[in-house]
């Protein structure tokens, strides 16, 4: 009997909800363990639903839903964070981390919600379980939560489903359900925290500008790509005419909103305020230098491995192993970063995403004059899970090793983090890295039900030691908060993870070891 991946998949998660319940153990803790128990019956009934073409929308085929490990995120993430917020007195930050713990289970129920409404006949026992699930999160969320703090739970939830109906209509195949809450959600939590700083404090002087560029930058983005995907349905986006709209529209949304924007929030001017911090120190400018140099190389490898493609007379595709020079490249990238200036890296990752989204909006609206060429390049590298109008496989990677650094800065979280901002560096640029080359050419031993490998996964676990050791060796400000044991068992548990989820990895990894990390 084969053993089915999606059970050893869902048993990963549950070890890692059980592992955040022992550390943190409390009320909110334990709806946790319901909201995994209910998600885990639902994700069947979504998985019964892409199967057969009964969902709503059109999700990414040769992938189960991922429900339950994307479900489990946000709420594990906020309850990670209150820990550490508790143990510093900080009050302020523990009612935020309580509101984001609820936001997650809140934006899983309402996915279980819809699942339960479609699926035909009514699943009985499935309905009671998510009922009583549903009930005792309800129940602590009266009992934890003011009604301002409520109130901000619904704000993000009604972004997150007018943002979900758009999308998923504009972005068929894009994403699993699991996939689309946790990037939906996600980007409905940053628009609503946005709104409201802009609403509560109309700038603040004492802020760093630092943490706006992110949130700015994300609305943005979402705006630009709405506005487009819906006036190219009625219009054709190939001719000059519309792509001289398109860019002169993207440069009135920056210059006429976004940095206005940016100025009333900060106090100060973004791009007079951008100047003075990339010229503070002689480090940032030779990181400036050095980062242009490994974006040089990348685009000479893309530049390469198509004019293997041209000369061939067969169809090309880029192997496993040129993919993973990518992650090399991303590895190189941020480690430096992370040791030097993580600051300066917090704002070039910023940089870097408008810059991928951005040209994404070039290749899939065929915008001329760089449309048809970045097609043509990024198609070399398409795997199986870019089946939907847009490439995201290297924006994931790019988010991957990101949003570690992006979420470090808080103010519950000991000076430097530890390892925490090197959680993506860690599962995506040496784990996963390391996995698929090794398992992909020495690999024999398969994982029962999935076609990862034993060796694959072990030599995973045994570089991200070894890159572990050398962080700790390079960067002085490492100060690890666990013990050498449980940063072992959280790598190897992440690794196992990477063996039997059908998701994005380069998403889910990351975010499971930061939390895991977290404890």
């Amino acid at each position: 009997m084969q053993l089915d991946p999606v059970l050893v998949e869902s048993a990963v998660v549950f070890s890692m909800v059980i592992c955040v319940h022992c550390a943190v153990w409390s009320q909110l803790s334990w709806c946790c363990i319901a909201l995994a128990i209910q998600a885990f019956y639902v994700q069947h009934k979504w998985d019964r639903l892409i199967r057969t073409g009964a969902a709503v929308f059109q999700f990414r085929p040769s992938a189960n839903s991922g429900v339950l490990p994307a479900s489990m995120v946000l709420p594990l993430l906020g309850l990670a964070l209150r820990g550490h917020c508790i143990a510093v007195g900080n009050v302020h930050m523990e009612r935020f981390t309580m509101v984001v713990t609820v936001i997650g289970m809140m934006l899983a129920l309402f996915l279980s919600l819809i699942a339960l409404g479609i699926t035909r006949p009514v699943p009985t026992n499935t309905c009671v379980i998510a009922g009583i699930a549903s009930s005792a999160i309800l129940y602590t969320v009266k009992q934890t939560l003011t009604v301002s703090e409520v109130i901000e739970v619904l704000e993000v939830l009604l972004i997150f489903v007018y943002l979900s109906l758009i999308l998923l209509y504009l972005l068929p195949r894009c994403f699993t359900p699991g996939e689309a809450l946790l990037i939906l959600g996600g980007i409905s939590f940053i628009i609503n925290q946005l709104i409201k700083r802009s609403l509560s404090s109309s700038g603040n002087a004492n802020a760093d500008p630092l943490t706006y560029f992110l949130p700015v930058v994300v609305l943005g983005l979402v705006l630009l790509g709405i506005f487009f995907a819906l006036l190219f349905v009625f219009m054709e986006s190939e001719t000059w005419s519309a792509s001289l709209f398109f860019h002169t529209m993207t440069g009135v949304l920056g210059l006429g909103l976004l940095v206005p924007w940016l100025s009333l929030l900060t106090k100060h001017h973004p791009i007079t305020w951008l100047m003075h911090f990339i010229t503070e120190t002689n480090t940032r400018l030779w990181l400036i230098g050095y980062w242009a140099a490994l974006s040089l190389l990348a685009v000479a490898v893309v530049m390469h491995q198509n004019s293997h493609r041209s000369a061939g007379s067969k169809k090309h595709q880029a192997s496993t192993t040129v993919r993973k020079y990518f992650h090399l490249l991303t590895v190189l990238t941020f480690a430096p970063g992370l040791a030097l200036d993580r600051a300066l890296l917090h704002l070039a990752a910023v940089g870097c995403l408008s810059v991928f989204v951005f040209l994404e909006f070039v290749r899939c609206f065929r915008i001329r004059p760089l449309g048809a060429p970045v097609r043509r390049l990024l198609t070399l590298f398409l795997d199986e899970r870019d089946s939907g109008p847009l490439i995201l496989t290297h924006i994931y990677l790019l988010l991957g090793v990101a949003l570690p650094v992006w979420l470090t800065p808080a103010s519950c979280i000991p000076k430097g983090g530890g390892l925490l901002p090197y959680a993506g560096v860690l599962a995506v640029g040496v784990g996963d890295t390391v996995a698929s080359v090794f398992g992909s050419t020495v690999g024999e031993i398969r994982w029962p039900g999935t076609k990862k490998t034993f060796e694959g996964t072990a030599t995973s676990v045994f570089a991200q030691i070894i890159a572990v050791v050398v962080f700790l060796i390079a960067d002085s400000s490492i100060n690890l908060n666990a013990s050498y044991s449980w940063v072992v068992g959280s790598i190897t548990m992440v690794a196992m993870l990477e063996a039997y989820t059908s998701q994005i990895d380069n998403l889910l990894l990351p975010l499971y070891l930061y939390i895991l990390l977290m404890i």
